[in-house]
């Protein structure tokens, strides 16, 4: 399985959502909060191109983008072939 990673912020409630989908599926992620290190959103807007909002997800190279893009590639049958790579 390909590693996740997800900026997040414990105040959204789209981050809460994407979690909650990646668990569900029982995808274990990396989670760098930006709220509690403010240091690290300067990385998490250099990766993805100039975004500026959590959640940011990134599944192993590939940049995913916000929830609405997660759940996306779920009901297009995507989510899971780019989970194992």
């Amino acid at each position: 399985m390909q590693p996740v990673e997800i900026y997040t912020s414990p105040l959204c409630g789209f981050c809460h959502a994407a979690k909650r989908l990646l668990k569900q599926k029982d995808v274990n992620f990396s989670e760098v909060d930006v709220l509690v290190d403010p240091s690290r959103k300067p990385e998490m807007i250099q990766r993805a191109n100039g975004k500026k909002t959590v959640p940011q997800i990134f599944i192993g190279t590939t940049h995913v983008g916000g929830c609405d893009e997660l759940y996306a590639l779920e009901r297009a049958g995507k989510l899971d072939s780019l989970l194992n790579g």
